[in-house]
Protein backbone atom coordinates (compact mmCIF):
# COMPACT_ATOMS: atom_id res chain seq x y z
CA UNK A 1 0.00 0.00 0.00
CA UNK A 2 1.70 2.98 -1.05
CA UNK A 3 0.12 6.24 0.35
CA UNK A 4 1.47 9.97 0.62
CA UNK A 5 1.94 11.67 3.84
CA UNK A 6 1.93 15.79 2.31
CA UNK A 7 3.36 15.93 -1.17
CA UNK A 8 6.84 14.90 -0.02
CA UNK A 9 7.15 11.78 1.95
CA UNK A 10 5.76 8.37 0.55
CA UNK A 11 4.65 6.04 3.45
CA UNK A 12 4.49 2.24 2.10
CA UNK A 13 3.02 -0.46 4.41
CA UNK A 14 4.70 -3.75 4.34
CA UNK A 15 3.17 -6.58 5.25
CA UNK A 16 5.32 -9.81 4.19
CA UNK A 17 5.83 -8.46 0.44
CA UNK A 18 8.65 -6.30 -0.38
CA UNK A 19 9.38 -2.73 -2.15
CA UNK A 20 12.26 -1.54 -4.25
CA UNK A 21 13.20 2.51 -3.57
CA UNK A 22 16.33 4.82 -4.49
CA UNK A 23 18.94 3.67 -2.41
CA UNK A 24 19.37 6.66 0.63
CA UNK A 25 15.73 7.58 0.04
CA UNK A 26 14.19 6.03 3.26
CA UNK A 27 14.18 8.31 6.51
CA UNK A 28 12.03 6.54 9.23
CA UNK A 29 10.59 3.02 9.26
CA UNK A 30 8.72 0.80 12.36
CA UNK A 31 8.36 -2.85 12.21
CA UNK A 32 10.80 -5.35 11.56
CA UNK A 33 12.80 -4.77 7.88
CA UNK A 34 15.46 -6.50 6.16
CA UNK A 35 17.17 -4.44 3.54
CA UNK A 36 18.97 -5.57 0.19
CA UNK A 37 21.02 -3.54 -2.04
CA UNK A 38 20.24 -4.32 -5.73
CA UNK A 39 21.63 -2.79 -9.36
CA UNK A 40 19.01 -0.75 -10.86
CA UNK A 41 18.10 0.66 -14.12
CA UNK A 42 17.16 -3.06 -15.32
CA UNK A 43 17.27 -7.01 -14.50
CA UNK A 44 19.23 -9.38 -16.14
CA UNK A 45 21.77 -10.06 -18.42
CA UNK A 46 20.02 -7.51 -20.70
CA UNK A 47 20.23 -4.61 -18.15
CA UNK A 48 23.82 -5.47 -16.90
CA UNK A 49 24.70 -5.49 -20.40
CA UNK A 50 23.19 -2.03 -21.21
CA UNK A 51 24.21 -0.55 -17.88
CA UNK A 52 27.67 -0.99 -19.21
CA UNK A 53 27.50 0.24 -21.53
CA UNK A 54 25.53 3.52 -21.71
CA UNK A 55 26.10 4.00 -17.81
CA UNK A 56 22.30 4.45 -17.31
CA UNK A 57 22.29 3.25 -13.29
CA UNK A 58 20.66 3.89 -10.17
CA UNK A 59 21.40 1.97 -6.95
CA UNK A 60 17.95 0.60 -5.53
CA UNK A 61 17.49 -1.07 -1.98
CA UNK A 62 14.54 -3.56 -1.25
CA UNK A 63 13.25 -3.81 1.54
CA UNK A 64 11.23 -6.56 3.17
CA UNK A 65 9.32 -7.71 6.22
CA UNK A 66 6.14 -6.26 8.51
CA UNK A 67 5.73 -2.33 9.50
CA UNK A 68 5.89 0.87 7.64
CA UNK A 69 8.85 2.32 5.84
CA UNK A 70 8.82 6.39 4.89
CA UNK A 71 10.80 7.49 2.17
CA UNK A 72 11.72 10.89 0.38
CA UNK A 73 14.13 12.73 -1.94
CA UNK A 74 15.87 15.80 -1.10
CA UNK A 75 12.10 17.26 -0.64
CA UNK A 76 11.14 16.53 -4.57
CA UNK A 77 7.26 16.24 -5.08
CA UNK A 78 6.09 12.57 -5.10
CA UNK A 79 3.64 11.10 -7.44
CA UNK A 80 1.64 8.56 -7.34
CA UNK A 81 0.98 5.71 -10.80
CA UNK A 82 -0.97 3.11 -10.87
CA UNK A 83 0.31 0.09 -13.39
CA UNK A 84 -2.32 -2.39 -14.77
CA UNK A 85 -0.36 -4.72 -16.91
CA UNK A 86 1.17 -1.62 -18.31
CA UNK A 87 4.64 -0.12 -19.13
CA UNK A 88 6.01 3.09 -17.45
CA UNK A 89 9.07 4.63 -19.04
CA UNK A 90 10.31 6.80 -16.59
CA UNK A 91 13.91 8.57 -16.16
CA UNK A 92 15.96 6.57 -13.65
CA UNK A 93 16.80 9.78 -11.48
CA UNK A 94 12.88 10.36 -10.84
CA UNK A 95 12.25 6.87 -9.88
CA UNK A 96 11.83 6.49 -6.49
CA UNK A 97 10.13 3.76 -5.18
CA UNK A 98 8.11 0.52 -7.07
CA UNK A 99 6.06 -2.46 -5.40
CA UNK A 100 8.18 -5.56 -5.40
CA UNK A 101 6.35 -7.14 -7.82
CA UNK A 102 7.13 -4.81 -10.37
CA UNK A 103 9.68 -5.39 -13.01
CA UNK A 104 12.08 -3.13 -13.68
CA UNK A 105 14.10 -2.57 -17.30
CA UNK A 106 16.01 -0.90 -19.66
CA UNK A 107 14.68 0.91 -23.28
CA UNK A 108 15.98 2.66 -25.99
CA UNK A 109 15.08 6.29 -25.85
CA UNK A 110 17.55 7.76 -28.66
CA UNK A 111 17.88 10.71 -29.21
CA UNK A 112 16.37 12.52 -26.22
CA UNK A 113 18.50 10.94 -23.87
CA UNK A 114 21.27 11.98 -25.87
CA UNK A 115 20.46 15.54 -25.55
CA UNK A 116 20.01 15.57 -22.17
CA UNK A 117 23.18 13.87 -21.49
CA UNK A 118 21.78 11.41 -19.73
CA UNK A 119 22.33 8.47 -21.84
CA UNK A 120 20.51 6.58 -24.80
CA UNK A 121 18.29 4.03 -22.48
CA UNK A 122 15.49 4.90 -20.04
CA UNK A 123 13.89 2.86 -17.16
CA UNK A 124 11.05 1.15 -17.75
CA UNK A 125 8.43 -0.52 -14.99
CA UNK A 126 6.22 -3.21 -16.14
CA UNK A 127 3.41 -4.96 -14.61
CA UNK A 128 0.46 -4.62 -12.20
CA UNK A 129 0.95 -2.44 -8.98
CA UNK A 130 2.32 1.15 -8.08
CA UNK A 131 4.93 3.31 -8.31
CA UNK A 132 5.90 6.77 -7.06
CA UNK A 133 7.95 8.62 -9.18
CA UNK A 134 9.78 12.50 -8.46
CA UNK A 135 9.08 15.88 -9.92
CA UNK A 136 10.90 19.06 -9.32
CA UNK A 137 7.36 21.27 -8.01
CA UNK A 138 4.29 19.30 -8.45
CA UNK A 139 3.72 17.28 -11.43
CA UNK A 140 1.66 17.59 -14.55
CA UNK A 141 0.07 15.24 -16.21
CA UNK A 142 -1.19 15.65 -19.67
CA UNK A 143 -2.85 13.31 -22.57
CA UNK A 144 -1.88 12.50 -25.41
CA UNK A 145 -4.75 11.53 -28.07
CA UNK A 146 -4.39 10.66 -31.74
CA UNK A 147 -6.51 13.85 -32.26
CA UNK A 148 -3.81 16.11 -30.04
CA UNK A 149 -0.09 14.66 -30.12
CA UNK A 150 1.90 16.80 -27.50
CA UNK A 151 5.37 18.50 -27.61
CA UNK A 152 7.59 18.54 -24.59
CA UNK A 153 10.94 20.10 -23.80
CA UNK A 154 13.28 17.21 -22.77
CA UNK A 155 14.43 19.17 -19.54
CA UNK A 156 10.86 18.93 -18.11
CA UNK A 157 9.65 15.38 -19.43
CA UNK A 158 9.68 13.15 -16.31
CA UNK A 159 7.97 9.60 -17.60
CA UNK A 160 5.14 8.40 -19.83
CA UNK A 161 3.13 5.18 -20.32
CA UNK A 162 0.22 3.90 -22.10
CA UNK A 163 -0.18 3.30 -26.50
CA UNK A 164 2.74 6.21 -27.42
CA UNK A 165 5.49 6.75 -30.16
CA UNK A 166 7.66 9.13 -29.57
CA UNK A 167 10.07 11.12 -32.22
CA UNK A 168 12.01 14.06 -31.56
CA UNK A 169 12.53 17.15 -33.57
CA UNK A 170 15.41 19.80 -34.07
CA UNK A 171 14.99 23.28 -34.48
CA UNK A 172 13.00 26.13 -32.77
CA UNK A 173 12.54 24.91 -28.63
CA UNK A 174 11.22 26.53 -25.54
CA UNK A 175 14.20 28.08 -24.17
CA UNK A 176 15.27 29.53 -27.94
CA UNK A 177 12.49 31.02 -27.53
CA UNK A 178 12.92 33.49 -24.90
CA UNK A 179 16.39 33.97 -25.39
CA UNK A 180 18.19 31.54 -23.60
CA UNK A 181 18.94 28.91 -26.01
CA UNK A 182 21.51 28.44 -28.58
CA UNK A 183 22.57 26.42 -31.52
CA UNK A 184 20.57 23.35 -32.58
CA UNK A 185 18.29 21.87 -29.65
CA UNK A 186 15.36 19.11 -29.47
CA UNK A 187 12.08 18.55 -28.76
CA UNK A 188 9.97 15.35 -27.58
CA UNK A 189 6.50 14.86 -29.56
CA UNK A 190 4.56 12.20 -28.68
CA UNK A 191 1.62 10.81 -30.72
CA UNK A 192 -0.57 7.90 -29.93
CA UNK A 193 -3.13 7.68 -26.51
CA UNK A 194 -1.14 7.80 -23.45
CA UNK A 195 -0.38 10.01 -20.37
CA UNK A 196 2.91 12.31 -20.19
CA UNK A 197 4.01 13.86 -16.72
CA UNK A 198 6.03 16.54 -16.84
CA UNK A 199 7.72 19.02 -14.51
CA UNK A 200 7.31 22.61 -13.86
CA UNK A 201 11.20 23.31 -13.51
CA UNK A 202 13.75 22.11 -16.06
CA UNK A 203 16.96 20.14 -15.44
CA UNK A 204 19.98 20.61 -16.90
CA UNK A 205 20.83 19.86 -20.14
CA UNK A 206 23.30 20.31 -23.27
CA UNK A 207 20.34 20.08 -25.64
CA UNK A 208 21.04 22.96 -27.00
CA UNK A 209 24.69 23.24 -28.13
CA UNK A 210 24.10 19.84 -29.47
Amino acid sequence: MFRLQGSKVLAVDVTGDSVKAKNGSMVAYDGQMAFKKLSGGGEGLRGMVTRRITGEQMTVMEVRGQGTCWFADRASEINLVGLRDDTLYVESSNLLATDGGLRTGTSFTGLRGASQGNGLFTTTVEGTGQAAILSDGPAVVLRVSPQYPLTVDPGAYIAHQGNVRQSFQSGVTFRTLMGEGGGEAFQVRFEGDGLVYVQPSERNTIAGDL
